[in-house]
């Protein structure tokens, strides 16, 4: 596989060597238990797979070297590089500026930029119309493309079942920097469609069989659908295709649901079923599918709590953190400075969108088991820091140089 340069700031000399060694152990990555770092007094259980995936190293190699190799020109990315605080505000630190926040909300006009600028597409891509507006202003936006392959890979999926006539039905946050752009690009071949969740599966399903009104689909999707959506007829072949970063299991879920909703829908004439609903299981993200994997074997280990480190507008670390909640107390952190003592941490509650202090949170029975995983814009240097003050506060662990991996 490829590799990439990364600053050497985010890396994790423990955390490379633990890779190392699972990856040398089990090449066909068969074996997702996480690995046991022995601290005495404290068990922290790592993830089989967690941090930089292969879309996130490649995106901050092209940023890093664009900055590098261009110190007279001025850099701008579209929005955030990735969901990382540390990583966006070290481009700030750089003089990268940015032109949209993650909402898309402008920060600084289009209109301004000249045709010397470089502008960097970040690694959840960019939408048609964007792209377009860039090039007209003579900006060549090819060289400085940092879009993850895997993104892409939707893209291009929902380029081919949108040609064999098919309605592109997106699984994602329909706010979302990747959704945005993989709508823009499913719109451009035909009807497309964005839900968020089973839920919203389930009101679409009765607009697939007919048992609502296209008045109603009109009120329930706004904002959702591409120009001239007809539900009586856009949803007559479907296929379903994910944000990259969303539960797999989720969008699995969904797309199995309606497909089943297809062919529970009345007969219509000269339709043969089976080829109503496209097969895209191809869409996927490998790496997506690790961590969440990895996540789900690593409940099976008794713990006391689980930590869960990376950016809080990550939407891949925020599925994470779904996944552990109902197993156990789960705190999701952007970092060590949130473990403010043994007896405070301040942490993001993902129900009520905002941060809040727990207390008497650092507790059990000796050893003190914590299960530790990270989104995959987190880098590993992050998690050694956490663990490094976690050792801090339970007396007498050993220090990290002191394991035996």
């Amino acid at each position: 596989m490829k590799t990439f340069q990364v600053p050497t700031a985010y890396r994790s000399p423990l955390i490379s060597a633990i890779k190392t060694k699972r990856r040398n152990e089990d090449k066909m990555k068969k074996d997702f238990s996480p690995t046991l770092l022995d601290f005495g007094p404290l068990h922290i259980y790592l993830a089989r797979h967690f941090g930089f995936c292969y879309g996130v190293e490649n995106a901050i190699d092209i940023a890093f070297r664009t900055v590098e190799e261009n110190p007279d020109r001025n850099i701008f990315l579209l929005s955030e590089m990735i969901h990382n605080p540390q990583v966006n505000s070290d481009l700030k630190n750089r003089g990268v500026r940015f032109l949209q926040d993650s909402k898309g909300k402008q920060l600084i006009p289009f209109e301004s930029l000249q045709s010397t600028d470089i502008v960097i597409t970040p690694a959840f891509g960019t939408s048609l119309e964007i792209d377009a507006l860039l090039k007209n202003i003579g900006i060549h936006t090819e060289n400085y493309n940092t879009t993850c392959p895997f993104v892409e890979k939707v893209w291009n999926r929902s380029g081919q079942i949108a040609d064999k006539k098919f309605t592109v039905i997106i699984h994602g946050k329909p706010g979302h920097e990747e959704t945005r752009a993989t709508f823009s690009h499913a719109a451009a071949g035909g009807p497309a469609l964005v839900i968020r969740d089973m839920e919203e599966a389930g009101l679409l399903s009765l607009f697939i069989k007919k048992e609502r009104s296209p008045a109603e689909f009109y009120d329930l999707f706004q904002g959702r659908t591409s120009t001239g959506f007809d539900p009586e007829k856009d949803l007559e072949r479907i296929g379903v295709v994910n944000q990259t970063t969303m539960l797999a299991s989720e969008t699995q879920q969904i797309a199995d649901f309606l497909k089943q909703a297809v062919q529970e829908r009345p007969a219509i004439e000269n339709e043969n079923s089976p080829n109503s609903f496209a097969d895209t299981k191809d869409t996927l993200c490998y790496a997506t599918n690790d961590n969440q994997t990895a996540v789900a074997t690593m409940l099976y280990t008794p713990a006391d709590m689980a930590l869960v480190v990376g950016g809080y507008n990550s939407s891949n670390t925020s599925h994470l953190v779904e996944l552990c909640e109902p197993q156990l107390p789960t705190y999701f952190i952007e970092g060590p400075d949130k473990l403010i003592s043994g007896e405070k941490i301040l942490h993001f509650d993902l129900h009520n969108h905002e941060e809040k202090v727990s207390t008497d949170w650092l507790r059990g029975e000796t050893p003190l088991r914590i299960l530790i995983t990270s989104g995959a814009s987190c880098p590993d240097a992050i998690v050694e820091a956490v663990i490094n003050r976690l050792c801090g506060f339970v007396e007498h662990s050993r220090r990290i140089d002191d394991l035996i991996l």
